[in-house]
């Protein structure tokens, strides 16, 4: 599994833990996550 950085504020996806507040279930691979996802932290 790999990790994935936000260019803009460095926030960590990590795909074994994915982002269930999300819907985003442990490990889900970068390029499932959905196409209109945007960070949590800087959208």
């Amino acid at each position: 599994m790999k990790k994935w950085q936000c260019v803009v504020c460095g926030l960590i996806y990590d795909e074994a833990e994915g982002w269930p507040e999300d819907g985003i279930e442990p490990g889900t691979k970068w390029e499932d996550v959905p196409e209109d996802w945007v960070c949590p932290d800087c959208g």
